[in-house]
Formats: structure tokens, C-alpha cells, sequence
């Protein structure tokens, strides 16, 4: 194994900007489902240019801007259009101040810098070590950024952080932890009462609580009845999550799709239905139709316009554990009710995630050391004995809901996502 060294001096301000622009695409570029869920980015217009940014196609679940002219800690103000309804005025009528009203929500995504530091060691370690640790290191500190990113918006999504807490596997801290608020950047929002829905006796509904417990009991599985009702449900609720376009997708007019995010646990048990091998069978066949778009080739099967995913990450609540909702549909307020003792360390629950459309928005801004949303950087320390690389981004993701106007009431709701919480067996227990 070569041990030779790259000859480009630590520090150089050029090999900082190479650097940064390399983590940068590798980042935009990553074979992860949270970035199979983003639109493409659109050649950049005259009036994107002028506005300084650019937005991805807003048929995807995640919906992505760049404004890079931004500075760390901005705050970035975005528009959404209420949606609207109203009769016709027929024949003669008078029509003139009748006109429905336009509605907008206003909402805020802050964005700001996320900076993991890897240590390479000292002197004596270059010595000590066959590697190039600055060959090692760089891989190791963008899979660490990938994998808070992607987590992030997961979090953002399932409105919870969850109780699994490996830290080896989380880059997000549970909700319980100091730093937790600085580190999603945006508030984490609980999902609305008209987006949360619950399994039970094989079908789905409402949220409910009992004395304080989730009403659920340990048999409430994600079975093929559930994503039926799941399906009959969304098609029978005013303005549902819009279906979800991929590029290039020559059905995605005639046999429109939403997208399900199944927890490994909520996946391995729908999968040991006999029908499942038809179900992949769908996505693959899907798939030709969407120029075998990723999301449609791995762990993946089709069903009742539902294409179900496997989510690499959990977002489980262990018995006792406390869950937030929202009690009423015209408020945000945020109440609690926690997983019932009776699954003691046998079972759990795990959320799963039907997305459409405009689920999440996702902003980058420009960073003061290279003009992009990543940046890399490298010291020494202790009169050149020690050394630590850097990676960085500006960034932020928030949940997109409106205050949707029924007429005679209000309604907040989760535009493009709707959480379902379901019972599962686990292997061990909390830990």
C-alpha cells in the first residue's frame, strides 16, 4: 500500500475552494433516498439569476433552494399559496364583489453553518500509521455531514426525533439533549391532527389517546389492510398530499403515486405477505416507465398507488415514551400522550411517512470561505504538530403547512406529509 502524500500544501486557499466544491456536488450527487426525494434543479433564468437563487421542481417531497446571498444565521421568509375553493356565478348573476379571496402563509427557515472537525492526529502519528490520514479523513467527515443532513430532514418530516440512540448511527441528538435545538436549526413541528394517522384493528385513524396512553394495541402492524385504508383515506379527505412526479415519469399524469417510508421493522413485516414479490414486481415495472428512477430499484414494492420504501432509519417510541400531537385542528399547540406500558420491551412503535408534493423545504446558503454551501478547511495546531481537517454547510429544512381556509373553520396542515404510527416486534430492547 502506497503511503505517499499529496503535494498540495495544508492551508492553500485554492485547495480549500477545490475541496469545497468537490463535497458540495458529492453531497448534491449522493445515492441516498433523502436526495432521491428532491427535484432536480432547474437551469438557472434571467429572473431566478436576479432573484440570487434557484428552486427545485415543487413535485418532489423535498423542495430545495439556493439563495447564495445569504450569510450564515439568515433567516429565509417563504410565501405559500393557500388553496382555495368557491361555486361559480352562473348566467346573469352579479358577479362584481363576489371575488373569492386569496389567502398566503408566511413562514420562516432559518439557515446556518453545521461543521463536523476530524482530527488527524499529530506528528508521531504519521509515523505510527500506514494511512494517509488525510486520505481517510475526508470521506469519513462527508459521510458524517450526509448523514446529519439526511437525518435531519427524517426528523423534520416525522415531526420526532424518536428514542433509538446509537451514536454511532445518529448525527441528530434526541430531543432531550441540550444542543438538540441547534442542530435541527428550525423547530421540529409535531404533525397536525388532520396529518396523523394511527393503525388499528387493520385500518387507519385520527390519533387518539386514553388516559394519557396512545390507543394502540401490539397486534396494529402495517399490513397490506392498513395501506389500503391508507389509500382509501387519502382519496376521501379535501386536499390531500399532492402525488409525488418523478422526472421523465411517463405515468405520472394517468397512474399518479404517493411515496410510503416504512421503517426497517414496519418494511421486513408487510414484506412477508406472499403478494409481496408482485409488489416489487410493480415498482420494477414502474420504474421503466420513470427512466428506472432509483427510488423505484431497491427495497421498494408497489401498491395501490403507494410505492413503499424501506427507510434506512427508525423513528421508534419504546413503551412509556412520550409522543406529541396536536388535539385540535385549528391550532399548533402541541400536546402528549405516551406509548402504552402493555408493550413493555417486546414492542414499540415506529412512524412511517406517506409524502407527496412540498412535504419539506430545504435551503442553502453561501459560505464566507468559498461562495458555496460547503466549506473545508484545515489546521494546525500546537506549533505544527497537531492537525484537524474541517467540513461545513450552510443550510436549513423545515416542514411546509398551511393554515388552510374550509370556509367556516381553519385548519393547520402538513401539506405534502402525513405520519402513520403502527406497532412493531423488536429484537432487543431499548439501548
Amino acid at each position: 500500500m502506497s503511503t505517499s502524500k499529496t503535494n498540495t500544501p495544508q492551508g492553500a486557499p485554492g485547495n480549500m475552494i477545490q475541496q469545497a466544491v468537490g463535497v458540495f456536488n458529492t453531497c448534491s450527487q449522493r445515492n441516498t433516498q433523502m436526495r432521491h426525494l428532491t427535484g432536480s434543479m432547474p437551469q438557472v433564468g434571467a429572473a431566478v439569476a436576479a432573484a440570487g437563487g434557484k428552486q427545485s421542481k415543487t413535485t418532489m417531497p423535498i423542495v430545495q433552494a439556493q439563495n447564495l446571498t445569504k450569510n450564515k444565521g439568515d433567516e429565509i421568509t417563504f410565501h405559500l399559496d393557500n388553496p382555495i375553493g368557491g361555486y361559480p356565478i352562473m348566467g346573469s348573476d352579479y358577479a362584481e364583489g363576489k371575488g373569492i379571496g386569496m389567502s398566503y402563509s408566511e413562514d420562516k427557515l432559518r439557515i446556518n453553518q453545521a461543521r463536523f472537525p476530524i482530527d488527524m492526529g499529530n506528528t508521531m502519528t504519521t509515523f505510527r500509521t500506514p494511512y494517509d490520514q488525510r486520505r481517510m479523513a475526508r470521506p469519513k467527515a462527508q459521510k458524517l455531514m450526509n448523514q446529519y443532513m439526511d437525518q435531519s430532514i427524517l426528523v423534520h418530516l416525522s415531526g420526532a426525533r424518536g428514542f433509538q440512540d446509537h451514536k454511532i448511527e445518529w448525527s441528530v441528538p434526541l430531543a432531550s439533549h441540550q444542543d438538540v435545538g441547534k442542530v435541527m436549526v428550525n423547530r421540529v413541528k409535531a404533525p397536525t391532527k388532520n396529518r396523523h394517522l394511527v393503525a388499528g384493528g387493520g385500518r387507519v385513524a385520527e390519533l387518539k389517546a386514553n388516559a394519557g396512553e396512545l390507543t394502540i394495541a401490539t397486534t396494529d402492524t402495517l399490513s397490506m389492510d392498513v395501506l389500503d385504508s391508507v389509500r382509501q383515506w387519502s382519496d376521501s379527505i379535501p386536499l390531500p398530499p399532492p402525488p409525488v412526479e418523478f422526472d421523465n415519469d411517463q405515468a405520472a399524469t394517468d397512474s399518479p403515486i404517493r411515496v410510503f417510508l416504512a421503517s426497517p421493522a414496519q418494511y421486513s413485516a408487510f414484506a412477508t405477505d406472499p403478494a409481496f414479490r408482485s409488489f416489487q414486481a410493480n415498482a420494477h415495472a414502474r420504474a421503466r416507465l420513470a427512466k428506472d428512477h432509483p427510488l423505484f430499484l431497491g427495497d421498494a414494492g408497489l401498491w395501490n398507488g403507494i410505492l413503499i420504501l424501506k427507510n434506512p432509519k427508525a423513528i421508534r417510541f419504546y413503551a412509556g415514551d412520550e409522543i406529541k400531537y396536536c388535539a385540535a385542528y385549528d391550532s399548533e399547540v402541541e400536546s402528549s400522550c405516551v406509548v402504552p406500558a402493555s408493550f413493555t420491551d417486546k414492542f414499540a412503535v415506529d412512524r412511517g411517512l406517506l409524502l407527496g408534493g412540498q412535504a419539506l423545504a430545504m435551503a442553502f446558503g453561501a459560505s464566507e470561505h468559498s461562495g458555496i454551501p460547503f466549506f473545508w478547511s484545515e489546521e494546525k495546531g500546537d506549533h505544527g504538530d497537531k492537525m484537524e481537517m474541517l467540513i461545513g454547510a450552510i443550510w436549513g429544512a423545515s416542514k411546509i403547512r398551511f393554515a388552510v381556509d374550509h370556509g367556516d373553520h381553519t385548519e393547520f396542515t402538513d401539506h405534502g406529509v402525513t405520519v402513520l404510527d403502527t406497532a412493531v416486534s423488536i429484537m432487543k430492547p431499548r439501548g
